[in-house]
């Protein structure tokens, strides 16, 4: 397995895909490439290169993998960087990450090929200056937020980072039967009638559903990645490993079918919901079956996540934000202050109330 960084055909400084830009950019020459033009460098660098050993033997070369990739997934890897041969420490689900010597970004490319190759990628489109500044906006709205609680320099993280996910197409062949009523009244004299009238009602219909998306990814800060949804799918792009350059990156750990049950019954109910929409003109609707043939396109795809770390007072606080649309989640701490002005604000209103009006009947 290679640990590889892609380099820049100018000057073979180390690329990093920019967001703003939505090019490759090398921070040494400050160059900017298209992903078109990074593939006709590699192309030609590869054509000089084809006498040279590939493949297996170049993969295996400055690799110093302690334990083994079938062991304990909690396990540290150990490899070596290519850019200044200092040690990368990474888990076991860790695709990108960054030399902390050299700062070369880098990738463990055996990690996300054959099963574990992406289908697609949404690249990041908030580059990192902007998801703070984002960030500041977001929690400045918040009024019980503590003044001056958070400041850029109490920011002691922030990573880029593609979390992975399924993302899957639908078609549902699904049907409902309901009995619906109907309920007439009217008055003849010194008598109320009352009519009730009780129908069978069948709707069926071919459903389909488009990028329904689910985490594939099990770890501590999973629930962060799937808070900052939804993602617009309308927007991917077929992968490519330069992408990842410069950021962090995870390998799904897990497996479609695993979640092909959930998908399955969420399908169903959606369906459900959708034909019972097409029933109206009546009292009341009681569905009473509803049945569905769900049948699921998988595609594999890695999304984009800025992730922030504040630490204040000896606590640390997390934050994800969706690298795409910039919507931010997280748990923000309360002003004790500010909710003790809210409390008397409303105790000091209904007191002068009753004061004022509490006599009167």
């Amino acid at each position: 397995m290679a640990v590889v960084t892609y380099k820049c055909p100018n000057c073979d400084g180390g690329l990093i895909f920019d967001a703003e830009s939505q090019k490759f950019h090398c921070e040494y020459c400050l160059s900017y490439f298209t992903e078109e033009e990074l593939k006709e460098a590699e192309q030609a660098k590869a054509e000089e290169k084809l006498d040279e050993s590939a493949g297996d033997t170049a993969a295996e070369e400055g690799e110093d993998k302690t334990p083994s990739e079938d062991g304990d997934e909690f396990k540290a890897y150990v490899y070596t960087c290519p850019s200044c041969g200092a040690e990368v420490v990474v888990d076991s689900t860790t695709a990108a990450s960054q030399c902390c010597f050299c700062h070369n970004p880098v990738v463990i490319s055996g990690r996300l090929e054959g099963n574990f190759k992406p289908d697609c990628i949404i690249p990041f489109v908030i580059d990192q200056d902007e998801a703070v500044e984002r960030f500041f906006q977001w929690f400045k709205k918040k009024w019980f937020v503590p003044k001056g609680f958070f400041t850029k320099k109490e920011l002691k993280k922030i990573s880029g980072v593609y979390f992975p996910y399924w993302v899957c197409d639908c078609d549902s062949d699904a049907q409902i039967n309901a009995r619906a009523k109907k309920v007439r009244s009217w008055r003849s004299g010194d008598m109320r009638y009352t009519e009730t009238s009780t129908y069978a009602v069948v709707r069926a219909g071919d459903i389909k559903f488009k990028d329904l998306s689910k985490n594939a990814l099990n770890k501590a800060n999973k629930e962060l990645a799937e808070n900052v949804q939804p993602f617009d799918f309308s927007q991917v792009k077929d992968f490519n490993m330069a992408y990842l350059s410069g950021f962090g990156a995870e390998k799904r750990d897990i497996e479609s079918e695993e979640l092909r049950q959930q998908v399955t019954d969420e399908v169903a109910d959606y369906s459900a919901d959708v034909l019972r929409g097409t029933i109206s003109g009546y009292d009341s609707v009681f569905v009473t079956e509803k049945k569905a043939n769900v049948s699921i396109n998988w595609r594999y795809a890695l999304v984009p996540v800025w992730l922030m770390t504040f630490k204040n007072n000896g606590k640390d606080y997390f934050y994800a934000m969706n690298g795409q649309s910039g919507m931010t989640c997280g748990k923000l701490p309360l002003s004790r202050s500010k909710l003790g002005i809210l409390f008397f604000s409303v105790f000091a209103a209904v007191a002068l109330f009753i004061l004022n009006f509490g006599g009167v009947i």
